[in-house]
């Protein structure tokens, strides 16, 4: 992993290359903003600290070597392929770009979104709300696997090397089961981790793995797989914004096939993911 940053006022300017194994994701000189409070007289390098450390943690957190067991699930989109929904770069980008903005992207987005918010104002009558309805709130068995998967993996591998006051009390306050983005969510702000690099960071692993799932399945080269990556980033970027303005009664998906694809996978005669 190679990374450059360099910090103008408020501002991170990074460059990194993560290297899964059939996808490599490259991030150019996006500009994250790392809204920490101002520090003590006399000290002016602790701004600096606090945004390398939430940096440090959310590249870690989100990167393809965090041992989520991401790489095994493919969202559906093995079937997808198979019934030829997807055969190239173009199909996939359009495949992916509804599931982001109109489906699963968008609605864990939000479940992110309002998990940080939860954590951040202590309210934990709230976020065990939260956590019983992003549980519920997925269209097939092996999506409620892929999601309550890496949700449960996510929080044993923060509570075990990246633990922070407050974090077991968050945890507990779920009361049961805890999917992937209500966990991104409450760890980042578990550590005072800004929302909105916590949700860039969060929809660009999710977007990754996808383009890595339909890069060994189609198959894709990795230039075709970064110019899919490259095409979605509008639509990261919007869908972020529209989760950050969006309240529960905005969720809801309109992308049927897309939710016809993680059923029919269950049954799918030969597979190589999980979902």
């Amino acid at each position: 992993m190679t990374t450059r940053r360099t910090i103008t006022h408020r501002t991170i300017m990074i460059t990194i290359t993560m290297t899964s194994i059939a996808n490599t994701s490259t991030i150019t000189a996006i500009p994250m903003l790392m809204t920490t409070s101002r520090p003590p007289a006399g000290d002016p390098g602790a701004m600096e600290e606090a945004e390398a450390a939430a940096l440090y943690r959310l590249m870690t957190w989100l990167s393809p070597a965090f041992p989520v067991g991401a790489f095994s699930y493919s969202s559906g989109i093995e079937w997808a392929v198979e019934a030829g929904d997807i055969a190239d770069s173009s199909t996939l980008r359009d495949w992916l770009a509804a599931m982001l903005a109109e489906g699963s992207g968008f609605c864990d987005a939000v479940f992110l979104v309002q998990a940080h918010r939860a954590v951040s104002m202590h309210d934990d009558a709230r976020l065990r709300d939260l956590a019983e309805l992003a549980a519920a709130f997925v269209p097939s068995r092996e999506r409620q696997l892929e999601t309550s998967a890496q949700g449960r993996a996510f929080i044993e591998i923060a509570r075990s090397a990246w633990n922070c006051d407050g974090l077991d009390g968050a945890v507990a306050a779920c009361g049961g089961a805890i999917v992937y983005p209500v966990a991104v969510g409450l760890v980042s702000a578990a550590h005072a981790i800004p929302l909105e690099p916590s949700l860039h960071a969060f929809l660009h692993a999710v977007v990754s793995n996808w383009i890595s799932a339909g890069a060994r399945l189609i198959p894709l080269g990795q230039t075709d797989s970064q110019r899919v990556l490259a095409r979605l980033e509008p639509i990261v970027a919007a869908t972020a914004q529209r989760a950050i303005d969006a309240s529960l009664d905005d969720l809801g998906s309109a992308t049927f096939r897309a939710d016809l694809a993680s059923m029919r996978h269950e049954t799918q005669y030969t597979r190589l993911f999980r979902s």
